[in-house]
């Protein structure tokens, strides 16, 4: 029987080292937290650990709500699946997940606390709170029985019922559709956001950071032998076109001889469903552009989620058989939307951590069944400019476990790696992750580590055979800790 013992919550607060525009937002600086729980599993207490940013407008979109106040309710809605945890008990920690999921789904639907008055909680945000109790959860139960995730999902351990999640899946495993064996590397897929200075020259002098970390996109491929790059876009066809245009020479040039490739991410910039088409059979008709598509990996989540999974999408994908790969990222908020997608015509989804880890196993395991019928499935690894020392550690040892192996990243990018965090953690990450993380030194002889992108990949092993969830607990004594 598995019971929530203690739970404990700390936070930081992290500045970027330059400005992050994604969507409606641009991001200087946010919140971080990582949850501890204590559970009581077959008679042991065992430990467990979750980690992420509280990143305002990303899960909500609303460009009416203060960030102060969509921070409120993302820590709202931990406080609330921490609540709904004390109540569990279950055999199993797919189990637990189950049951936990359907609390905080019925208290999101009826209790208004969080956002404007009397509206219920957006499912993407509501379960925010469950992923991060079901992260500290498996993290636990791995540690209680020395078992990597790998190992726990090719044994079952967790006791997942896929055909619950995904009847099509209906009396098969994990281990029937997931790798054997995680990849011990992954392509960092780069994150060009909109308003990245593209080359050096472009950086004016008053927003030169001076790190010793690259700024500007040419300077980060030589720096990282980048190869895989997602490149943010908004809508705005003239604009958008003039900036594509130039990456494409930046990338030609930079990445000469190299097998490159790139996505490219919406943000929901498309209200109206036709409008996209438009604009993206406008972009691939561009001169200019013409050897730049061939390297297209997909297209991210173009339509805003009021309309991406209307009835609307699945007229547009009859009428546009050619149409390039184009798969959800925000819209992925419930257990049914990936099936929802695919009858559209999407090529597929994507996972991140904060969307839920049993979740993302069902959608894999469902992609790599289309897959295994000649079909499209699709499954890209996103990020939320995740950070160490957990958070960034899990994500990379999901996304291994579920077959990925071309991931975003770019928390190493907009923030100065792990410096923000006490002397103790940053000692803790490179003696349990030198594969992950090595020594950047700074300016002024600091020293503090840094993602290891090398040959544009970060090698994993530490993270794919280590207990739990892929990261070694880290001392947290010297971080802030909020009340539940």
């Amino acid at each position: 029987m598995i019971t929530l013992l203690k739970a404990k919550l700390h936070r930081i607060e992290l500045r970027a080292r330059m400005p992050f525009r994604y969507g409606i937002a641009t991001m200087t600086e946010l919140p971080h937290v990582v949850l501890a729980l204590t559970f009581e599993i077959d008679g042991r207490a065992a430990t467990g650990i979750a980690a992420d940013h509280l990143p305002p407008k990303w899960f909500t979109k609303d460009p009416a709500r203060a960030p102060r106040d969509e921070i409120d309710d993302m820590l709202a809605v931990i406080r609330a699946a921490v609540g709904h945890a004390r109540g569990v008990r279950a055999a199993t920690v797919f189990g637990f997940w189950r049951e936990l999921d359907a609390a905080q789904s019925a208290w999101a639907q009826g209790a208004g606390v969080v956002g404007a008055a009397g509206k219920a909680v957006p499912p993407l945000l509501a379960h925010f709170g469950t992923s991060l109790v079901e992260r500290a959860l498996v993290d636990a139960f791995g540690r209680a029985h020395g078992a990597s995730l790998v190992t726990a999902l090719q044994e079952n351990l967790f006791g997942v019922e896929l055909g619950a999640l995904r009847p099509e899946l209906a009396g098969t495993a994990p281990r029937d559709w997931l790798p054997a064996q995680p990849a011990e590397k992954v392509i960092a897929r780069h994150t060009v956001g909109l308003s990245d200075p593209l080359e050096d020259g472009d950086i004016p002098a008053d927003e030169r950071v001076s790190d010793g970390l690259p700024q500007a996109l040419d300077a980060c491929i030589r720096f990282y032998g980048l190869r895989h790059f997602k490149i943010k876009i908004n809508g705005e066809a003239a604009r958008d076109r003039d900036r594509l245009t130039r990456m494409a020479g930046i990338l030609a040039h930079e990445c000469a001889g190299a097998d490159w490739a790139f996505s490219l991410d919406g943000n929901e910039s498309f209200k109206e469903v036709g409008v996209f088409a438009d604009y993206a059979r406008g972009l691939m008709a561009a001169r200019e552009l013409k050897a730049f598509w061939p390297r297209l990996l997909f297209i991210e989540q173009p339509w805003h989620r009021d309309v991406a999974l209307s009835a609307a999408i699945g007229d547009l994908a009859k009428a546009w058989p050619g149409r390039p790969p184009i798969i959800i990222d925000e819209s992925d908020a419930e257990l049914g939307s990936l099936p929802a997608a695919l009858a559209l015509g999407y090529a597929g989804t994507s996972h991140k951590n904060c969307k839920g880890v049993f979740k993302g196993v069902a959608n894999a395991c469902r992609l790599a069944q289309r897959r295994a019928a000649g079909e499209t499935g699709m499954l890209s690894g996103e990020d939320l400019s995740n950070v160490g020392p957990v958070a960034l550690l899990q994500d990379l040892a999901v996304q291994a476990a579920l077959g990925v192996t071309s991931v975003e990243r770019n928390g190493h990018h907009y923030f100065k790696g792990l410096s923000a965090w006490p002397a103790a953690v940053q000692a803790h990450v490179l003696a349990k992750h030198g594969d992950v993380y090595c020594a950047m030194q700074g300016a002024g002889g600091s020293s503090w580590p840094r993602v290891n992108v090398v040959g544009g990949e970060v090698r994993i092993g530490s993270l794919t055979r280590a207990a739990g969830l892929g990261a070694e607990p880290p001392p947290l004594d010297g971080v802030a800790v909020v009340e539940l």
